[in-house]
């Protein structure tokens, strides 16, 4: 299934932020057809940005490089569901769909009270929910998430 290939690709871009310095967090990109298009890993931690999240940084480059009508027919996929921030790069964006492979309620089993992801719970459906326009999402995906929760282990406190 091609969430499930393109959700596998996003945990290897966590695992490379991870190595890179950051916080193991990836995301891309797709067109309708599947196609990536842009791949971000999160760069918090190196660029010490604060908004360096993965879906930021991506929705970031994606805003210059598309239109707001391309971007509504295009998936973002990633590693572990979008935070508020990110969700609302998301909707700001236009981007129509988002698959992401861990739920923020397993990413918080995860990091615990690590001071680096004091995570809110505000699951991404309820910020969209509260939009003006739907945004599709599919997540968690069973066949990935242990594999992106796998990056995590061993990173928090």
């Amino acid at each position: 299934m091609r969430h499930v290939r393109l959700l596998r690709r996003c945990v290897e871009l966590s695992r490379l932020a991870r190595e890179a310095g950051n916080t193991p967090f990836g995301s891309l990109l797709t067109d309708g057809e599947g196609n990536i298009l842009l791949e971000r890993g999160n760069i918090e931690v190196t660029e010490s940005d604060c908004t360096g999240h993965a879906e930021t940084t991506l929705m970031a480059a994606a805003s210059k490089r598309f239109t707001k009508s391309q971007l509504r027919t295009y998936t973002l996929y990633t590693s572990a569901e979008p935070c508020a921030m990110c969700a609302g790069s998301i909707y700001w964006g236009n981007v129509g769909r988002v698959v992401f492979a861990m739920s923020e309620k397993r990413l918080k089993e995860l990091t615990g009270n690590d001071e680096r992801n004091p995570t809110l719970d505000l699951p991404c459906r309820e910020v969209f929910a509260r939009g003006s326009k739907p945004i599709e999402v599919l997540g968690p995906y069973a066949e990935v998430e242990g594999e992106a929760a796998g990056v995590h282990e061993g990173y928090w406190s």
